[in-house]
């Protein structure tokens, strides 16, 4: 999920940077047009200052008629427009792990550009959190002068590369008509998606749409790299607990094979397929990129160019936990008590989030998740018999049909992945939760234990 662009006024705010000097989407549209931007509020009862204001807007309209409009992108022919892809590299924050990206839209003759991102978002939108966590974010599209846009990602430490794009005259034309009728308010927002409709797929559509379809004509013919849980996982390994927490939470959505124009979703892999893609003109075949152009290294931590195999940590971290538990029940009850219920509350607990994401809420790439198997809330209920282990008491008759139930559970999650065209590849939390959970049943059926209570 590429970040939110900087913020564009007190009320559009996202959180990568300070507000720019224009303060509103209003007055960036009217100096975008080349139309005047007049601040003022009437008082009450100041009919004087309103006769003033009318008087203004009148001699403002008139200039505006009898005065040549000034020449910039929203009026510049296609011959004169110069297009450009520019990509801002991960951050250190979370949220900008996965990168940002713009359309540049610049005017040869009076140098005039302005970079047109679908980042922002708005925190005062009624119900923002609530639409948040049930997965119905509304982003919005914005532009922003291209000095102003870029100088912030540098004096972050960010990378900022520009690449040329070959559009024709007409094309050019064409994409900036339709980026001016996006920035229009009524236009603006749209649904936010974190793989299949985000601030980078809108520039790839955008980008798309000016030429024809040949984007993803050829992107859709080529195979992707990773899948989305790899992509995550990937960018998202600086910060483990965040990475492991997105990754139990995904399902079988995030493991589908993609081809390049759905791992397009990200900058950095649109700004490489981009750079692949050719052209058929009058003159021949040649590169929708033209030439690239690092305005900024990077002066941050990399992420890595792989995503980190999660088996062999997670099955080391399930086995030393399954030990602990064994020998903390024969040595330790009380022990085996604080350390099994922490285990049963968390496994419930995600279980029930697990539940809410799919059941509750649009985030489909959490729908019909297979770790439900393995965390479930049944492991609430088995809170009591770990406590009974403390003063050596068997598991009662009911803890042994919950036990049985998630051990079946387990079995249907280790038959599940075994299965020809099991989709989740969910390896790292089976091997962590099959040796727990056994050590578990175990403890808890393992009858009347002569150790003292602890």
């Amino acid at each position: 999920m590429p970040e939110a662009s900087p913020p564009v006024s007190a009320r559009l705010v996202t959180p990568s940077q300070p507000p720019p000097a224009c303060r509103g989407r209003s007055q960036r549209l009217a100096a975008i047009y080349s139309l005047p931007c007049v601040q003022g509020r009437v008082g009450e009862g100041s009919r004087l200052f309103a006769g003033k204001l009318w008087l203004l807007c009148c001699l403002t309209l008139l200039f505006a008629i009898v005065l040549p409009a000034h020449a910039g992108i929203a009026n510049a022919p296609g011959a004169n427009l110069e297009i450009s892809l520019i990509t801002y590299g991960p951050g250190d924050t979370y949220w900008e792990r996965f990168g940002h990206d713009a359309i540049e839209l610049r005017d040869t003759v009076s140098g005039e550009a302005f970079n047109f991102n679908y980042g922002v978002f708005d925190f005062d939108e009624s119900g923002f959190l609530l639409n948040f966590a049930r997965g119905r974010m509304h982003y919005l599209m914005d532009a922003a002068p291209t000095t102003l846009d870029e100088n912030w990602y540098i004096q972050a430490g960010r990378s900022v590369t520009r690449q040329r794009l070959a559009l024709a005259p007409d094309q050019a034309a064409a994409l900036r008509d339709f980026l001016l009728w996006n920035l229009r308010p009524e236009n603006a927002r749209y649904d936010y998606d974190y793989y299949v409709d985000n601030c980078t797929t809108r520039v790839r559509d955008a980008l798309d749409r000016a030429l024809g379809g040949v984007l993803k004509t050829q992107l859709t013919a080529r195979p992707g790299g990773m899948t989305y849980r790899q992509q995550t996982a990937r960018l998202m390994s600086a910060q483990p607990w965040l990475m492991l927490l997105l990754d139990v939470g995904l399902g079988p959505y995030a493991d589908r094979p993609l081809n390049a124009w759905q791992e397009s979703f990200l900058p950095g892999v649109l700004s490489r397929e981009l750079a692949t893609v050719q052209l058929v003109g009058a003159q021949g075949t040649h590169p929708l990129v033209t030439d690239t152009d690092l305005i900024a290294p990077n002066r941050l931590n990399t992420p890595p160019a792989t995503a980190p195999d999660l088996r062999l940590p997670l099955a080391m971290a399930g086995l030393a936990l399954a030990v602990v538990l064994l020998l903390a029940r024969r040595l330790w009850p009380t022990g085996f008590s604080l350390l099994g219920s922490l285990y049963l509350v968390l496994a419930g607990l995600a279980g029930i989030g697990l539940l809410v994401l799919w059941l509750l809420t649009t985030h489909h790439a959490a729908w019909a998740n297979a770790n439900l198997l393995l965390f479930n809330p049944l492991a609430l209920l088995l809170l009591p018999a770990a406590w009974r282990a403390r003063r050596g008491l068997p598991a009662t008759r009911f803890a042994d049909i919950v036990l049985l139930v998630q051990l079946l559970a387990l079995l249907a999650a280790v038959l599940l992945h075994l299965l020809p065209g099991t989709v989740q590849q969910n390896q790292p939390w089976l091997l962590f939760a099959m040796p727990v959970w056994l050590a578990m049943a175990m403890s808890l059926r393992g009858g009347r234990m002569n150790a003292p209570a602890g």
